[in-house]
């Protein structure tokens, strides 16, 4: 059984921009795309992102349909 404090971290590029936050991620490698939402420190510090951003996600073992996004790439 998974450790729940492990995350899992990907890399992945914004496709499109959702409601509420969240945006639709497509996953570098793979041909998966998942929901993910800023973190909180993306959101207190208003990074914005935009369809083609490179992002860092982290994403629990138990539901690899969403994410957070973590950090924009430059």
């Amino acid at each position: 059984m998974a450790d729940p404090n492990s995350v899992i971290k990907k890399n992945g590029k914004v496709m499109e921009t959702l409601p509420a936050g969240s945006f639709r991620v497509k996953l570098d490698g793979e041909e998966k795309e998942i929901i993910a939402h800023l973190a909180g420190k993306m959101r207190m510090n208003h990074i914005r992102l935009l369809p083609g951003d490179k992002v860092v996600l982290e994403m629990s073992p138990y539901d690899m349909t969403k994410g957070r996004i973590t950090f924009r790439l430059r």
